[in-house]
């Protein structure tokens, strides 16, 4: 779905239909996270940026709504796992480098 802010995420949802306002980021899940986040967060977050690049079935994506200094400037933190090399992802938008050997960062990842 396409967030407030123009970006297709498969993670953001929205319903307006007949004067509904609700919207959420299903990354978050149910819990304390999810009800911190604001649609405004759609703005800088990462994550349609990385499934743009990496659609690699075996990515997994967490998400945590964190604060800044002093409470101020909330953000999206996101982190990246591997399923298949069952351990964490560096660089989400490039990929753990095991899925997809030979591809356009192999060669980056092994400096």
């Amino acid at each position: 779905m396409r967030t407030p802010f123009g970006a297709e995420c498969p993670y953001y949802y929205g319903d307006f239909h007949r004067g509904r306002q609700k919207e959420e980021c299903r990354l978050l899940g149910a819990g304390e996270a999810s009800s911190r986040w604001r649609s405004s967060l759609c703005r800088n977050c990462p994550v349609p940026r990385i499934v743009l690049a990496n659609a690699c079935p075996d990515l997994r994506l967490r998400g945590r709504v964190t604060a800044g200094l002093l409470g101020l400037g909330r953000r999206m933190d996101i982190t990246a796992s591997c399923r298949r090399s069952a351990g964490p992802v560096a660089r989400p938008e490039v990929g753990c480098g095991l899925c997809h050997p030979g591809g356009p960062g192999e060669a980056e990842l092994r400096r």
